[in-house]
């Protein structure tokens, strides 16, 4: 197998598996009433799939892919905007809850841009790998705060690691950068510890 086939499979690999757990997180959300995504992950997502969907797209197959993840994010977003105030309607007022919401968007996408531009890179693979990182943070987060599994699933959890070993291993072939390759460690051991947590309670709960 030649390189350029294996980092094909790899391109294709976490593009397949990352839509796949976009399409779990608006399913289980959908099914719970629940929003399945925190909201700093949603901004950043969103964000840096519209710069390189629209504003930086990069080769036709990622193009593809960028604009599939943008479209199920705007229905992960939009789950966000409709259940997200029920958690929070005891702390914030709902005008706080969606201008929050929209400043961590702006914020989201002018830092995206910032990091382009700071570090020379043109295709957001720090931005995307950093932003990766954050969501398997508060993924873990997510879980702890509401004590149960409403919004989230196992599928999702592992479906998000081998989309994260995909691109991990696809970039480390490619650029090999010590920062990235940190990064990628950290994301997986989040992304293990957060399928053991799940795990631990399907099985003290789901019986």
């Amino acid at each position: 197998m030649t390189k350029e086939i294996f980092l094909l499979i790899c391109q294709l690999g976490s593009g397949l598996f990352w839509i796949i757990t976009y399409i779990l997180v608006i399913k289980q959300g959908f099914q719970d009433k629940k929003y399945g995504m925190p909201m700093a992950a949603i901004c950043a997502n969103i964000s840096w799939e519209f710069i390189f969907s629209f504003m930086y797209p990069q080769n036709d197959l990622q193009k593809i892919i960028n604009l599939l993840w943008f479209l199920l994010d705007i229905f992960i977003m939009m789950q966000f905007l409709r259940y997200g105030f029920k958690e929070y309607k005891k702390m914030i007022p709902r005008k706080i809850f969606y201008c929050s919401f929209f400043i961590t968007l702006v914020i989201s996408f002018f830092t995206i841009l910032a990091m382009m531009h700071e570090f020379e890179d043109m295709i957001g693979m720090y931005a995307a790998f950093l932003q990766n990182l954050m969501m398997s943070g508060l993924f873990i987060g997510l879980f702890i705060q509401r004590g149960n599994l409403s919004g989230q699933s196992m599928g999702i959890a592992v479906c998000k690691m081998i989309g994260t070993v995909f691109a991990a291993i696809g970039f480390y072939m490619s650029f090999r950068t010590p920062l990235i390759t940190i990064i990628s460690l950290a994301t997986l051991i989040y992304d293990w510890i957060y399928i053991v947590l799940i795990y631990r309670f399907y099985v003290r709960y789901a019986k």
